[in-house]
């Protein structure tokens, strides 16, 4: 297994970057592809670009908007107080700012719960949903485990080194980790996630705040009739399979898929798996007519 089977792109994104003035925050976002549009949000400490593996696999059949989120990497200043909520308005002003009237969505980690409110809130905006790695409830991720407890500790005290190869153990299941070059994995992942694994973004602890305290579980029933995938990671400290289940099963007809040799890094580590299932999902969801109403 070789290192680019991680990062399974270029890397290099093929569209500036565009701004949008919003609630005093320069949001940064890019286009790229043809095809039905497509809206992907990211998690925790990622900058858009982390979905760089899934835009290197779709933009061929779909138009994909990427951006960072409010008060990470390119969209500062923060401007408001962060909320769950206010990122999901941010993402709306990004689809207007296009010009599109609705979307496929997708988000992971955080992202999902972006996503979720999104679809709650502008379902007319919103064709399907594809929710990786996440879960309705953001205190299950922030909830820690001793596991989580331990890889977190490291990732924040010791040298820099070793505060990269606690990263990964996050994100990749341990026989990934058994099979490859830690410092070379982490030094080739620097792109997607916008800074070097042993730092954390100042945004981090704001986006952690405002994940905890979203819960949109009781409101899943009224997703009803919008086609949605639901994918879990059997090793995922972070939004573990049983918090995946819960989000599925509360949005009827949800399809669940959980991945057995993966963690919350899946899109990364399995991105030709991943842009396989997404792919699927939105052919299908293009015929059912993306359900943006009830």
């Amino acid at each position: 297994m070789t290192i680019s089977d991680f990062t399974d792109s270029n890397v290099i994104p093929s569209a500036d970057p565009l701004p949008v003035e919003h609630k005093g925050c320069r949001l940064t976002y890019r286009v790229r592809g043809e095809g039905p549009p497509v809206l992907m949000i990211q998690g925790v400490g990622l900058h858009g670009d982390g979905w760089l593996p899934q835009v290197d696999g779709l933009a061929g059949e779909y138009r994909c908007l990427t951006f960072d989120n409010r008060g990470m990497g390119r969209s500062q200043p923060l401007g408001e107080p962060l909320s769950v909520a206010q990122m999901a308005e941010d993402a709306l002003v990004l689809l207007d700012a296009q010009g599109w009237d609705s979307a496929h969505v997708m988000g992971h980690s955080l992202g999902g719960l972006i996503a979720l409110h999104l679809a709650l809130t502008a379902r007319e905006r919103v064709r399907s949903l594809a929710l990786l790695c996440t879960f309705a409830r953001g205190s299950v991720a922030t909830s820690l485990s001793p596991r989580m407890f331990w890889i977190g500790l490291r990732t924040r005290v010791g040298p820099r080194r070793s505060r990269r190869r606690a990263f990964l153990e996050m994100i990749m299941p341990p026989s990934t980790l058994a099979e490859i070059d830690r410092d070379a994995v982490a030094e080739s992942l620097i792109p997607i996630f916008g800074h070097d694994l042993a730092d954390q973004p100042p945004i981090v602890m704001k986006q952690l705040a405002a994940m905890r305290v979203y819960d949109a579980t009781p409101r899943l029933g009224e997703l009803a009739g919008l086609p949605t995938l639901v994918v879990s990671a059997a090793y995922d400290p972070i939004a573990p399979p049983t918090a995946g289940r819960v989000l599925a099963a509360g949005i009827p007809q949800a399809r669940y898929v959980e991945i057995a040799d993966a963690s919350h890094g899946v899109p990364i580590q399995q991105a030709d798996r991943i842009n396989t299932m997404l792919r699927e999902h939105l052919a299908q969801a293009e015929v059912h007519g993306g359900a943006a109403t009830t």
